[in-house]
């Protein structure tokens, strides 16, 4: 039996409707039934670059391992990244030092550095056409208060470690007051990277198992039972690399979900900036390029928000702006948003699962890191498996969570919000009133003193859901560019059925049946 089988007509799909530079046809693992017969050292869930990474470690220590996916690889955030590889970080070194004091610093700024080597042995290791590049990273500021925290953030870094130097340039056509050259940085190409290391994790006897949402995880006399649909797979050990693990638990109450927007455009000029790039407005923009099929992009992004709390149309068309403004821009030819997590205290939780049974493990909170904290994570989590050392591995524990006296805190935006529909069916009110009801639009509608969340498709069909996150209650948002209900407590996403899409939810949003006219 083959290993794996290409697809050559069919890119990977994301979690959105928009289309990032990314996307492209990738493996798809075959299915064999005794991957239902076997016990596994660990069940790995999530097919992102931390949960590939997990895999393929633990693969290559010995151990026997799957990796379960929901829809297919890359499908979140790695499918989406504008893949930045830095030995800084969105908290950065004046933060980490002030949170957790220099040494730890000094950890980090030790484990960006392997971890960027990391990427690139396994590229060469397994022979992965992932267009690695080093470059240099520049950061700029604007004005007098960026400059002051610009100053502070050059002293820190260096402080730890960290290869960093005033600079005469920032790398792109955009007005700077001072700027700093970190050296070393690299970027590469995420789907090509995962694709490779799923290969190489597969030709080690590893196990892939696409389009299965693990519904429900037991956990009897040391084994972890995961059930997808009608498959019950059993493991040692059970990770979460899925950002938030799903249903109610601490993490979701100390990470913030995020979206970030990202556009690749074609320059009339074809000055492509040859570094990486980063204003410190709030919220920042960041830069760099890339070749695709031979057509060099300027890969720029920024206007992050939190998820569910502002329009995505509106955050495109700023970003849009600040790239004309600043480039001789000839066409836009991709844009897509991502989600991301923002941990309360700037470091990513990665360890033991706190509450969960005895062999769980998460990993989450990367904020704008994911590809260089998702290998460390990969590198930490297969380390505590396995029984070795890892330095970091106490500091970024979800344990340094303080104990909670409750969850009664835990909804904290429409908290209040109870969903009673009483009626079956629509009434001819509510019909009537979504005549106009524009095309693929969404929205929260009140009908009979109850909140519904309506979409009209492009065929003029009309669905209505609970508008009431299965996670914990709160009221979604409707994403008009993603085409996805979105939570705006704790970052879960539905599609225009009510299907989970990402997040914490384990459920569908409740379908309110629409009689036909």
């Amino acid at each position: 039996m083959r290993q794996y089988l290409d697809m050559k007509n069919k890119k990977n799909q994301r979690d959105g409707k928009t289309i990032s530079i990314w996307q492209r046809p990738m493996m798809q693992p075959p299915f064999s039934e005794d991957i239902l017969n076997s016990v596994y050292d660990a069940i790995i869930v999530g097919g992102g670059i931390t949960g590939l990474t997990t895999a393929f470690n633990l693969q290559r220590a010995g151990k026997k391992c799957i990796l379960v996916e929901a829809k297919n690889l890359g499908f979140g955030t790695s499918g989406g990244t504008s893949a930045h590889l830095n030995t800084f970080f969105d908290s950065s070194y004046p933060e980490i030092d002030s949170n957790f004091g220099k040494e730890a610093s000094k950890a980090m700024a030790t484990a960006s550095k392997r971890m960027i080597k990391t990427i690139q042995a396994n590229i060469d290791e397994l022979n992965i056409e992932a267009d690695f590049e080093y470059k240099s990273g520049f950061l700029f500021s604007q004005n007098e208060k960026e400059t002051q925290q610009l100053d502070e953030i050059l002293s820190s870094s260096k402080a730890a470690g960290v290869m960093v130097e005033e600079s005469g340039d920032n790398g792109v056509p955009v007005r700077f007051l001072k700027a700093i050259e970190f050296s070393n940085q690299a970027q590469f190409h995420p789907l090509k990277y995962i694709d490779g290391l799923a290969r190489g994790f597969l030709s080690l006897g590893g196990r892939i198992l696409e389009n299965t949402f693990i519904e429900e995880v037991k956990e009897s006399h040391g084994l972890h039972y995961a059930t997808g649909g009608a498959m019950e797979i059993q493991g040692r050990n059970l990770i979460w690399a899925t950002h938030i693990p799903p249903g109610i638990n601490l993490l979701s109450l100390r990470n913030a979900p995020y979206r970030s927007y990202v556009l690749a455009v074609k320059l009339n000029n074809e000055t492509y900036p040859d570094c990486l790039s980063y204003d410190m407005q709030e919220p920042y923009h960041y830069f760099r390029s890339h070749e695709i099929d031979g057509q060099k992009y300027l890969i720029a992004g920024g206007e992050d928000h939190k998820t569910g709390h502002e329009d995505s149309e509106d955050a495109f068309r700023a970003l849009e702006q600040y790239i004309t403004a600043n480039f001789d821009v000839l066409s836009v030819d991709y844009k897509w948003s991502s989600q991301y997590y923002v941990p309360v205290d700037g470091l990513p939780y990665i360890g033991l699962l706190p509450g969960a049974a005895d062999g769980t493990f998460v990993a989450t909170g990367f904020n704008g890191n994911g590809m260089i904290l998702g290998s460390l994570a990969g590198e930490i989590l297969s380390d505590l498996i396995l029984g070795r050392d890892n330095d970091l591995s106490v500091l970024l524990s979800p344990s340094r969570l303080k104990p909670l006296s409750g969850l009664s805190d835990f909804v904290k935006e429409n908290a209040d919000v109870a969903y009673h529909f009483v009626a079956d069916r629509f009434g001819s009110e509510l019909l009537a009133s979504l005549k106009s009801f524009p095309i693929g639009e969404g929205k929260i509608v009140k009908f009979q003193g109850e909140r519904l969340a309506v979409h009209k498709d492009a065929h003029g069909k009309v669905r209505a859901l609970s508008p009431v996150c299965t996670h914990a209650g709160c009221i979604v948002n409707w994403n008009r560019v993603e085409q996805s209900w979105e939570c705006p407590c704790h970052g879960g996403r539905f599609d225009i059925d009510g299907s989970v899409i990402t997040g914490p939810p384990k459920t569908p949003l409740k379908k309110i049946e629409v009689p036909h006219r």
